[in-house]
């Protein structure tokens, strides 16, 4: 079953994660929004994307922690280097792109949303945020850095230090989204926001874009391997295996 689904609208690729309610992130969602990315990419009739959800509860709850948690550590070094990957080629993709939340973005999720050049999000108990470190990881270095560039240093340090959860007023406040919609008008105002830059000289905007990107690419090309090391090596701390075991059970729940 396909875990995501693509419409088209003029010239802007609508890609929905439709991965259950949940759109918890494994493999197979991993690999297919790779493969959408870069036909999109590809595609000079495709000018600008909306990254979005298939229900209204969850844009994605983050990292599938049932199916990662019993992975020897080689398929999970694997499965993170390939979850880097893919948000990378989406945080540097040359078309403008722009994260329609209908519901909740947090952890993984979040990561995936901050890698679009706007985010979108709908009015109503709509939570974002990275709680890596309650379940005893750290917040992976992409983020990071994406996450300071957006809303500063001090904002950006107790976002990841408490790892709460914003509403959207908050997030707004805060500057993690760019906008708060009525629902109805999420995914209308994306499209036209991401239609509209798509409209402009696409040369000159991948320019600007890299700009604004290549300093942040060129970072975690330094550390990855090394941020990829330290995430799996507290993904097997005993502590960290007790607090997962507790985040399956509210998975499940």
């Amino acid at each position: 079953m396909e875990t995501i689904t693509v419409e088209q609208h003029g010239a802007t690729a609508v890609v929905k994660l439709s991965r259950g309610v949940t759109n918890a992130i494994n493999m197979q969602l991993i690999g297919e929004l790779a493969d959408c990315l870069q036909a999109v990419n590809r595609d000079p009739a495709v000018r600008g994307l909306v990254l979005g959800s298939a229900n209204d509860k969850f844009f994605s709850i983050g990292l599938d922690i049932p199916t990662l948690f019993d992975l020897t550590r080689q398929d999970f070094t694997a499965f993170c280097r390939a979850y880097s990957r893919v948000c990378l080629e989406l945080y540097t993709l040359p078309k403008p792109t722009v994260a329609a939340l209908s519901g909740h973005a947090t952890a993984g999720g979040c990561i995936v949303a901050l890698c679009c050049d706007y985010r979108f999000m709908a009015q109503g108990r709509k939570l974002m945020g990275l709680n890596e470190i309650k379940l005893g990881v750290p917040v992976p270095y992409l983020a990071d850095c994406i996450l300071r560039q957006l809303v500063g240093v001090r904002n950006a340090r107790d976002i990841m230090d408490t790892g709460e959860f914003y509403l959207p007023e908050q997030s707004l406040a805060v500057g993690m989204v760019d906008k708060v919609l009525p629902l109805e008008q999420l995914l209308p105002q994306s499209i036209e926001k991401a239609t509209a830059i798509g409209a402009l000289p696409q040369e000159a905007f991948a320019i600007i874009k890299r700009n604004r990107i290549e300093a942040v690419e060129r970072e975690l090309l330094a550390h990855e391997e090394e941020q990829v090391r330290s995430f799996v090596e507290c993904w097997y701390l005993d502590a960290t295996r007790e607090r997962l075991k507790e985040a399956i059970k509210r998975f499940q729940a």
